[in-house]
């Protein structure tokens, strides 16, 4: 990676500005603004994926001409369902009744592109959630606290007092919002090495002992 290359994180999400930090490399924020619509006959991983790439290429016209831009979009999937994030609280609860003591899936699609010659490549991650069965009034509190508006599922896997999930054998940055070690080996692709020991300083932020971190990063899994 040269010196005037520049990685662009196109979110706005504290969340995947906090895990691609964990690389430790130099990146700027330019937020992204697309129709997050579903498209009729769209599957979970065409529109995780589109989405990705849509956020990416919006905001290449304001990088820097040598930058590498990442995008990310990430949907909960109940069965073929994709839900989205809650209208309102009873919206949340609507969601949060719906996935409690079962388990979902988290699409995340990842898209890299670099502007210097218009490459893309992309990712997805596809990450089993199995929810605990919370309590009705567990489902309240939470709601009352104003996390879930803005979260795709109504949830957001870390929050340390709900604490919705009951375990998990998948990537826990994806459900948050961005898989690193896709991230990684994909940069890598691009001459773009890490400057960190991701998979360790991920597992160490999210206090989680991650299965999948060695076969992501050897190509040998999406999960």
């Amino acid at each position: 990676m040269t010196n005037t290359a520049t990685l662009v994180l196109a979110s706005n999400s504290p969340r995947r500005r906090q895990l691609l930090a964990l690389g430790n490399w130099k990146f700027d924020v330019i937020v992204s603004d697309v129709d997050e619509t579903q498209l009729t006959g769209e599957t979970p991983k065409d529109y995780v994926l589109r989405l990705a790439q849509a956020k990416a290429l919006a905001v290449a016209g304001k990088a820097n001409p040598e930058a590498i831009i990442i995008g990310s979009d990430t949907a909960v999937i109940d069965g073929d369902e994709i839900i989205g994030k809650p209208k309102d609280e009873a919206d949340a609860e609507r969601m949060l009744k719906q996935l409690r003591g079962k388990t979902h899936q988290v699409y995340t699609g990842v898209a890299i592109y670099r502007m210097s010659d218009g490459k893309t490549l992309t990712e997805l991650c596809v990450t089993d959630v199995p929810m605990r069965p919370y309590s009705d009034h567990e489902v309240q509190a939470y709601i009352q606290t104003g996390d879930p508006l803005d979260k795709a599922g109504a949830y957001a896997i870390q929050h340390p007092d709900f604490q919705p999930v009951e375990s998990m054998r998948g990537c826990y940055a994806s459900v948050m919002g961005l898989p690193m070690c896709h991230v990684v080996r994909t940069l890598q692709k691009l001459d773009v090495p890490p400057r960190a020991d991701v998979p360790t300083a991920c597992q160490r932020l999210l206090n989680y002992e991650c299965p999948v971190s060695g076969a992501i990063l050897s190509g040998a899994s999406n999960g």
